[in-house]
């Protein structure tokens, strides 16, 4: 099975020893993506509705450099330091799919990087070229 690292200045650098994505075959992993501005390296202004728009644009701008898009998404993780954001995180998250939405887990955590409020994860199934 081929496996490649997946990169783009379109979303945050990696800030530890992992990559952006990684396409393992059909499949297109995106690390998790917080609602930072690749531009800034900063978490854009307001609040779970501004974090979730971000880190699903990140999320977007990884599947895109690997040649997937949001339409390819199987599955993904979110994770909310406030569960009583759930409401409000699907309301921007649906925005994204809107038509056959992606099987989902969404958890509670206590904490994540650089404060966020939020954090998703997608699992992209991308056709192979000549198969």
């Amino acid at each position: 099975m081929s496996r490649r690292a997946i990169a783009t200045e379109k979303a945050p650098r990696a800030i530890g020893p992992y990559s952006q994505g990684i396409q393992a075959g059909n499949l297109v992993f995106t690390a998790g993506q917080t609602g930072v501005d690749p531009a800034t390296g900063q978490l854009v202004a307001g609040g779970i509705v501004e974090q979730t728009r971000q880190a699903l644009r990140n999320v977007q701008a990884i599947l895109e450099a690997a040649g997937c898009s949001m339409a390819d998404v199987v599955k993904t993780t979110v994770f909310l330091t406030d569960m009583n954001d759930f409401k409000t995180m699907n309301s921007v998250y649906a925005e994204f799919f809107p038509a056959v939405p992606p099987a989902r887990s969404t958890v509670q955590v206590s904490a994540l990087p650089l404060g966020a409020r939020v954090e998703i994860e997608a699992i992209a199934f991308k056709e192979l070229e000549g198969k």
